[in-house]
């Protein structure tokens, strides 16, 4: 019964249009009621929701989500961005399809750098959409590749949606930043492969090919854009900072080299960037706290014990509970957002996680990789939002765009479920 509440006062709340984090508060108040009059397991108290509230956002590892919206901020504003498309459009634009592998290229850079799935998409469509559509390519499976290329981002450290996850989950976010490295590449060897077939449709001139020296001058520009990532998972893995404090350290270094060294960062700008840095950041974390009165009601009502119930018939089988998990959640990121969905599950399935055995490491990359491709599927799908929005397309073709990527995607998704060591060992080599 107590499953049945929580899940209907959640979805009441949002059919009537409330925003995600007031429903998440709706959601907590009638369940405290709920408990109050049924069980005694709470006192309805006012003051003990707005106490749980401020607590959710209260935490230190948070902190490294403003840094992070910062670093992509600066990223995008400094020319690091451009500059990486500029660096993979040396390499690999000459193929046939080229652009459509500069936006892989870039993508898996890029997602190395901001851990923001819609910035990045956002950067990716604004810089590649035009190039792509006066080259004559097909502007659907165009926006398409973009929209799968951005959701890389989530999954390859640092990533944003890792620290939520390590905050809700209790799981360590160095950890997961290191577990999400090889799954992120396979997700950008997926969507190329995918590429490769479809491109054969694309009736366009590559570009044209540079020579050595040319595209050594290129590489030369970039490097200083390369060595972030090489700078914050070094940094972690030899636990020079943690991930917390490698925000910091991305968002200084964007910073002056976008300042110093490109010089196309100007300080006009800098307000602008820090203010919708900050709306972002506030978003999420308002989510987040609003989240954490719902998680706290979640455990006090023992719902992640009747889930477990409801599971036990699959608890014997950890590739088969995973599949049916991961089934679950790609339903459910259908209808809602990243950030909502990785908090409103995850006080849910991570007991039923533990005590299944499975690795809460390898769950959580996994977990996270399911929510990004949701970013990628209507009606709600964020990222696709974007590229429709820089591209002007519908909706409905942007989808059929991103139908052959989004396919891809799963099969790399269940790949991993199959193979959880694909995962793991690596893991096991990058915390030694």
């Amino acid at each position: 019964m107590t499953v049945t509440v929580f899940i209907v006062s959640l979805l009441a709340a949002m059919g009537i249009g409330m925003p995600i984090a007031y429903a998440l508060l709706v959601c907590g108040l009638t369940l405290m009621a709920f408990l109050a009059a049924t069980s005694g397991l709470v006192t309805f108290d006012s003051q003990i929701l707005a106490q749980r509230f401020v607590d959710g956002a209260d935490n230190f590892p948070l902190l490294a989500v403003p840094f992070f919206m910062l670093a992509g901020e600066f990223m995008n504003a400094g020319g690091l961005s451009r500059r990486i498309v500029n660096l993979a459009m040396a390499w690999v634009g000459h193929f046939r399809g080229g652009l459509g592998y500069v936006t892989v290229v870039a993508a898996v850079v890029m997602a190395s750098l901001s851990g923001s799935a819609v910035a990045d998409t956002a950067a990716l469509a604004a810089l590649l959409i035009p190039m792509m559509r006066a080259a004559g390519y097909n502007i659907n499976r165009s926006a398409g590749l973009i929209a799968s290329g951005g959701i890389i981002a989530p999954v390859i450290p640092p990533s944003i949606g890792m620290i939520i996850f390590g905050v809700a989950g209790n799981v360590s976010i160095t950890k997961l930043f290191l577990a999400g490295i090889v799954p992120g590449v396979l997700m950008g060897v997926a969507i190329g492969l995918t590429w490769w077939v479809v491109a054969k449709k694309e009736n366009v001139l590559p570009a044209p090919r540079l020579d050595l020296p040319q595209r050594l001058k290129i590489t030369a520009e970039g490097s200083l854009a390369l060595a972030l990532p090489v700078l914050i998972i070094g940094g972690m893995k030899f636990g020079v900072f943690t991930p917390t404090e490698a925000a910091v350290v991305a968002a200084v270094y964007s910073f002056a080299v976008g300042m110093f060294v490109y010089r196309e960062l100007k300080l006009s700008a800098l307000y602008p960037l820090v203010l919708a840095a900050g709306k972002t950041t506030a978003v999420v974390m308002f989510l987040v706290a609003a989240a954490m009165v719902s998680a706290w009601l979640i455990t006090v009502a023992n719902i992640p014990t009747e889930v477990a119930a409801m599971m036990e018939p699959f608890m014997g089988n950890k590739i088969l509970l995973m599949f049916i998990m991961m089934v679950l959640v790609v339903v459910v990121g259908t209808a809602l957002d990243f950030t909502p969905t990785v908090l409103i599950l995850t006080p849910v399935l991570m007991p039923l996680v533990l005590k299944a055995g499975i690795d809460p490491v390898y769950f959580g990359v996994m977990f996270i990789m399911n929510n990004a491709i949701g970013l990628f599927t209507p009606p709600v799908g964020t990222v696709l939002n974007v590229v429709c929005g820089v591209a002007k397309i519908s909706m409905d073709d942007a989808f059929k765009g991103v139908l052959p990527f989004f396919m891809a995607q799963l099969a790399v998704l269940f790949l991993l479920v199959l193979f959880p060591s694909i995962v793991t060992v690596p893991l096991q080599w990058w915390m030694r």
